[in-house]
């Protein structure tokens, strides 16, 4: 940079030429550099405030349209802003074997309050008690009007319910996206399916996991968003299903009874086509888990796999199963069944004085505690646990149920052979019936454990499970066919289905200690048809009463075997069994088939 100089030769030289002070000039040089520095330092002070005011502006822009953004967005409840993941609502169908629905989603709403932008919050909340009756108007106005800014309503409601909240015209009432879980058959397999509630919520998306059955088992797999197309198929057949709970709710309300509860099993894969309990419950409407009393007494309670009972004489089969797969006995052995059978200080009695000797097919035809104790004796408490502990007597059902795999069987603290003889007819140890179903289908099947399964598979034969020899599991199906037939549960007999089986009446316990003498559970276990086994059918009915010609009976003869026998009428066909020919006379052939002697 060239600076000008304060005294220029040039001028000074002329004004010097024409008699003038050369100071002036100087001092105007230096007024106009001075100038000249005014004018620089002034502008670059205004572009620095222009450059500071823009970046005030643009500033406050932003906070301005943050904060109009923020006043008009939908706030998010709480809970759901703790988790930075996603809510995935979508979650996958579930079918039966033959691809009928059981479960699917439906969009529906959630309805919650914006306080702070209502106009009148008393009316609003009048309002709403009259839509949704269990709301408490008092309630809702005080908590429209204690300074909150947001309050959930309703975490879903029905497109009706929407509308009539929609007309108040309340601009503080909104509504959120919803897709709710559905049960297109009510309570047909509710216990099967378990229900389905809301987890992580938020204004936008709410969470559907399941609470119990196989919506819990598979949650997991029914909220995975690569399998949200893909149905979950289970086993049962919901024809069959609707079918037996239907029979078994008529049976309930004839005998009179409390409960009832039934499961239909494949013999050979332990496939489950139907399992029910009864009281149940619509998984749409899903009732609160009782906070207090026993909880056998809730709808919620799944008789068949989480309830725990003494199951009586049908036991004895598995008694003799064991003694004729260890050559103790054959079935024409006789065994003492004078009565009445003491042990120490306890009395071990039959129902009707059988004589002082009954065959081992007799024991079981005819039911004999003392028999069935008898036998039990022989064969020794060793070996009476093996094998309840080979076929599942020990552990809880491992079906895909959460219910059933928290249900351990009751077993006693000390065996000894009192123990080993009264648990020999089914008393002293307390299984469900699915224990019960998985021992029959062994018998069955020729001798092999299954699997129970709610979900549907391939299933092959596994000669690596077998317990008893074919033989063995014959021997015990032409007995049990003979109960049926001239025994104790000859009110199951279902003409052209060979139905094989056998009655167990068990006194309740009671809570102090003892047994009721007026409370049972009545047990016909069976399956069908008895020459070609397919199907297992367990029959249970909690403290039934049926009055004969103005007598009072509570056994399983006279109760839980004819509503096996209505099922069977009712379920068979429907699954393609068609009756076939099943004359008494071929009962001796099926004897010699089965290798008595």
């Amino acid at each position: 940079m060239i600076r000008r100089p304060l005294r220029p030769l040039a001028r000074i030289l002329s004004a010097r030429a024409q008699g003038k002070d050369p100071d002036l000039i100087e001092a105007e040089e230096r007024a106009a550099r001075l100038a000249a520095r005014h004018r620089a330092e002034r502008q670059k002070a205004e572009t620095r405030l222009l450059l500071l005011g823009l970046v005030f502006v643009l500033g406050f822009t932003t906070v301005a349209g943050r904060m109009a953004l923020l006043s008009a967005a939908v706030p998010v409840e709480p809970r759901a802003a703790l988790s930075s993941d996603p809510i995935r609502a979508q979650r996958a169908e579930i079918v039966d074997r033959n691809g009928a629905l059981l479960a699917t989603n439906i969009v529906t709403a959630s309805l919650y309050a914006q306080p702070a932008t209502m106009i009148d919050p008393k009316r609003a909340a009048t309002e709403l008690a009259a839509i949704f009756p269990d709301l408490d108007a008092g309630t809702l106005e005080a908590r429209f009007t204690d300074g909150r800014k947001f309050l959930w309503i309703k975490r879903s409601i029905s497109p009706e319910q929407r509308q009539r909240v929609h007309d108040l015209g309340e601009p503080g009432l909104l509504f959120g996206p919803r897709e709710a879980r559905l049960y297109p058959n009510g309570a047909v397999a509710a216990h099967v399916l378990g229900g389905a509630s809301y987890g992580r919520e938020g204004v936008h998306a709410a969470e559907v996991v399941g609470t119990a059955g196989v919506e819990r088992v598979f949650d997991a797999r029914l909220r995975d968003p690569e399998r949200s197309e893909e149905p979950l198929r289970l086993s049962i057949d919901i024809e069959v299903q609707a079918a037996l709970e239907e029979v078994l709710a008529a049976g309930m309300a004839e005998m009179n009874a409390k409960g009832a509860m039934g499961i239909l099993m494949e013999a050979d894969t332990g496939q489950i086509r139907a399992l029910a309990s009864l009281p149940d419950f619509d998984p749409n409407l899903r009732p609160p888990l009782p906070s207090r009393g026993d909880p056998a007494e809730s709808p919620l309670f799944n008789r068949a796999a989480q309830g725990r009972y003494e199951l009586g004489s049908t036991f004895k089969p598995l008694t003799v199963a064991l003694a004729l797969d260890t050559g103790l006995v054959a079935p024409s052995t006789l065994i003492d069944t004078k009565g009445p059978m003491r042990w120490g200080r306890f009395t071990i009695r039959d129902f009707h004085n059988y004589g002082p000797q009954l065959t081992v097919e007799e024991v079981i035809v005819k039911s004999s505690n003392i028999g069935a104790a008898r036998i039990a004796i022989l064969q020794g408490a060793k070996a009476q646990q093996d094998f309840l502990k080979r076929i599942g007597m020990f552990e809880p059902v491992s079906v895909e149920l959460t219910e059933a795999a928290r249900t351990t069987p009751l077993l006693p603290a000390r065996w000894s052979d009192l123990t080993t003889m009264t648990i020999s007819y089914g008393h002293g140890i307390a299984v469900t019936p699915l224990h019960l179903a998985s021992a029959y289908a062994m018998i069955a099947n020729g001798g092999r454990r299954v699997t129970p399964s709610i979900v549907l598979k391939d299933v092959a034969p596994d000669e690596s499970r077998r317990v008893i020899s074919e033989r063995s599991a014959a021997q015990v199906r032409a007995m049990l066919r003979q109960v049926v037939l001239r025994g104790t549960a000859r009110q199951a007999d279902v003409p052209g289905y060979e139905v094989a089986g056998k009655t167990g009446t068990a006194d309740k316990p009671l809570p102090q200690g003892g047994y009721a003498r007026d409370k049972v559970i009545s047990t016909f276990a069976s399956f069908f048809p008895a020459t070609h086994p397919e199907f297992v059918l367990v029959i249970a009915l909690d403290e039934p009463v049926n009055v004969i010609n103005g007598t009072r009976v509570r056994t399983a003869g006279w109760t839980a075997a004819p509503v096996a026998a209505k099922a069977i009428r009712r379920i068979a066909p429907i699954m393609g069994l068609r009756p076939g020919a099943d004359p008494e006379h071929l009962a001796p052939v099926l004897y010699t088939l089965a290798g008595n002697e």
